[in-house]
């Protein structure tokens, strides 16, 4: 890490960093406790959507990780406080454990198709719907754009990215990107801490959406983990790189407290 560097605040990605699937990585129920104890303020950024944040927290509460909900920034709050702001009803194409994070949204006026990781609910009759209502002229909202995850079997499986790419591509339309990289999520996490993005580091095992995308929104420090869904030579498929390349968030814990201290 650069020497200069300060950290003052933490942002932790859940799944791969915290979690593998059903089981808490070593070091993790610790971290925050550890981190806080130091005096960082930690928040918890995931582009998870096939979970509500709900259902994050009470998962995550069951593996001995303790979070409150403000602590915890996931994309379809963003999304839906979007949708109030400009007047729109969700048209949804998400994972039917999601739609209670969307249950206080209007159900009339215009719609904005909605995309997350809807799993089994992408289909042709699902996808082919949302895409008509976006060839009407509908906004797109894409909850997140990641190509893959470390599924429940160890491989990698499909995420919403590709999905989005197709809508985006059929229909001539960009997205309005409301999980990571997005540079508007990141701040907002930053900004509940009181901190400054340079003064805060980024855990997460996504080169791409956790590192660089923290990187590119002005996040100090990119911490790569080589736990959840990396594989090596990661580090190599981006720009910028990651600060720091680290085991596990024992190691990224261990790493973030130093600098903490002194800013070695």
């Amino acid at each position: 890490m650069q020497s200069y560097l300060m950290v003052k605040g933490v942002l932790l990605d859940v799944s791969g960093v915290l979690l593998d699937g059903d089981t808490v990585l070593p070091g993790a129920a610790q971290c925050i406790v550890s981190l806080e104890s130091a005096g960082l303020p930690v928040r918890l950024v995931t582009n998870t959507t096939r979970q509500s944040k709900r259902q994050l927290a009470q998962h995550l509460r069951s593996h001995g990780i303790e979070v409150e909900m403000h602590r915890l920034f996931a994309p379809a709050a963003a999304a839906c406080a979007w949708l109030k702001k400009n007047g729109y009803a969700p048209h949804l194409l998400v994972h039917p454990d999601l739609e209670e994070d969307f249950a206080e949204c209007s159900t009339s006026g215009p719609c904005a198709v909605v995309v997350g990781d809807a799993a089994q609910a992408f289909g042709y009759d699902s996808l082919n719907a949302a895409f008509r209502k976006l060839q009407k002229g509908a906004p797109f909202l894409a909850l997140a754009r990641n190509r893959a995850f470390k599924d429940h079997d160890g491989l990698l499986s499909l995420d919403a990215g590709a999905f989005v790419e197709a809508l985006e591509y059929a229909a001539g339309t960009k997205a309005i990107l409301f999980g990571k990289p997005s540079r508007d999520f990141f701040t907002a996490a930053v900004e509940s801490m009181g901190c400054h993005p340079h003064d805060v580091a980024m855990v997460g095992d996504d080169v791409e959406s956790d590192v660089a995308g923290a990187l590119r929104a002005g996040i100090g420090a990119g911490i790569l983990v080589r736990t959840g869904k990396y594989r090596a030579g990661d580090e190599r498929q981006v720009e910028p790189r990651p600060t720091a390349i680290v085991a596990s968030i024992e190691e990224a814990t261990q790493l973030i407290l130093r600098m903490s201290a002194n800013g070695d």
